[in-house]
């Protein structure tokens, strides 16, 4: 399906929420396949507090706080398991000796990523420590203990998620960085996304929430993902729209494309996008969330069959296989604060209603607006 493209369309929701101090800024970018992006759009700040104004860009990087458990987590591991290294049904435990516990000899690679393992949502880890300690957090995390019997229930999970982090380093025997970088980033070309960016960067980023009354740039905001050095699972990923984009045609796109470069063989893309968890209180795939579950943030006009996430800065990205429809929304949210009043659940629904509208029912996008 062709789009056409022209100057004049504007997505007001993203305006509306800038104007009233819900978010500092936005960049978003959506389409159709794996060509160029149908709706690419940029308003707002990047930085706005009493240090400075920094106006968005299409190249800002943002701190992609848990669209990392997605993009960076379940890519690695359903590499590694169309390798043959790592089965979806095996038991963690098998490749991760310290997973130990009351019934975590149970818990298997597919209950991780669908979150049905057992374990917790959250542990505040880094409030246990004085300061980052990656192997003392990590310790912590791989020891919590279950919480309900493995495959009873659904919990969207930062612990499983953690815990498939450190599945994927025993497994391929280095470092999840550097695990990320050669089978997810590179190959895609993504070069402007990975962990702990470079303090020459800093002008580029879009600041999230101010600790000590000063921003972080460039810093995870997500604590426990601080306290475990910044390379983890489940949050601590930077990138740009562009790279999310690449990554949601890839997805997306059908067979050729982005799709050859992740090398995710088609029935195990379409095993991700299955959901796992019927009868278990949550709509949610291997990784992706799905229509209906707790956190769709897809909105009215989305495709049933669609997938999406969401990250707690403000980030989401949505994919639909079968249209081949695809949206990135990176906004800095925490950076005006935690509260109700920035939330952007709301938002999210409204832009992917507007992008259903347009790709889908024949509504005419804008190109770009660049400050």
């Amino acid at each position: 399906m062709t789009v056409r493209q022209e100057t004049g369309w504007t997505p007001q929701p993203i305006d509306d929420a800038i104007a009233r101090g819900v978010i500092p800024g936005a960049v978003l970018a959506a389409g159709i396949g794996s060509g160029p992006p149908a709706i690419r759009y940029v308003a707002g700040h990047a930085q706005r507090d009493w240090h400075g104004q920094r106006a968005m860009s299409a190249d800002t990087i943002f701190d992609l706080a848990s669209l990392t458990k997605v993009v960076a987590t379940t890519p690695c591991v359903l590499r590694l398991i169309a390798a043959g290294d790592l089965g979806l049904d095996d038991q963690v435990q098998r490749y991760l000796p310290d997973f130990d516990g009351p019934g975590k000899d149970r818990v298997t690679v597919r209950q991780l990523l669908a979150h049905t393992s057992g374990l917790p949502a959250f542990r505040s880890y880094h409030g246990r420590l004085p300061g980052p300690d990656p192997a003392l957090a990590r310790a912590a995390a791989l020891a919590e203990p279950l919480i309900s019997a493995p495959g009873r229930t659904c919990c969207y999970s930062d612990i499983g998620f953690i815990v498939l982090g450190e599945l994927c380093a025993a497994v391929a025997g280095c470092g999840l960085g550097q695990l990320v970088r050669e089978l997810v980033l590179d190959p895609l070309g993504m070069d402007g996304a990975g962990y702990r960016p470079a303090a020459r960067l800093a002008g580029r980023i879009a600041a999230t929430e101010h600790v000590g009354g000063v921003a972080k740039i460039g810093v995870v905001h997500d604590e426990n993902a601080e306290a475990l050095g910044g390379i983890c699972g489940h949050a601590g990923l930077f990138g740009t729209a562009a790279d999310l984009a690449t990554y949601a045609a890839a997805w997306a796109a059908g067979e050729s494309g982005p799709a050859e470069a992740l090398r995710i063989p088609s029935w195990l893309r379409a095993e991700a996008l299955r959901c796992q968890t019927d009868g278990l209180g949550g709509r949610r795939g291997l990784g992706w969330g799905l229509r209906r579950d707790q956190w769709d943030n897809m909105g009215d006009g989305w495709p049933a069959t669609g997938a999406g996430h969401t990250g707690f800065t403000g980030t989401c990205l949505s994919i639909d296989a079968a249209s081949g429809m695809w949206a990135v929304l990176l906004t800095n949210a925490v950076h005006f604060g935690r509260g109700p009043e920035h939330s952007a659940v709301g938002l999210r629904k409204q832009v992917h209603a507007a992008i259903a509208a347009a790709l889908l029912g024949g509504v005419a996008p804008v190109a770009a607006r660049h400050p």
